[in-house]
């Protein structure tokens, strides 16, 4: 997976590395499925400048569709974890449309005292 993340505004960004590691991690488990190659990962962190609160936008590139997130929150870790709890619930969305599990949605099975007369 190809990576770049960008900081606008942020003064220390050691903080926020370890957890947008760790959550690229489980992104990256999440989409093992795709060449590593063809994976695209950006996203951007930005402060605002009239408020105390951050802004993290995150994309994904794939082979079958660009998803994108949002996550805004008072500190930078915490707008990162928003907008990577969002993408991941978009992946596994995604993946989901592209199994067609729709499809394979199985129907309840009969109670036994329906059928009775």
């Amino acid at each position: 997976m190809k990576i770049a993340i960008s900081y606008k505004n942020v003064e220390d960004s050691s903080a926020v590395e370890p957890a947008v590691e760790r959550h690229i991690k489980k992104i990256g488990v999440l989409l093992r499925s795709y060449a590593p190659d063809l994976v695209q990962l950006h996203g951007s962190f930005e402060k605002h400048p009239r408020r105390a609160s951050y802004a993290f936008d995150v994309s994904v590139a794939l082979p079958t569709g660009t998803l994108h997130a949002t996550g805004e929150a008072p500190d930078p870790v915490r707008s990162a974890r928003k907008g990577f709890s969002e993408l991941e619930s978009q992946i596994k969305k995604h993946q989901s449309r592209l199994r067609k599990d729709y499809q394979w949605k199985r129907k309840r099975p009969l109670r036994a005292g329906c059928n009775e007369s």
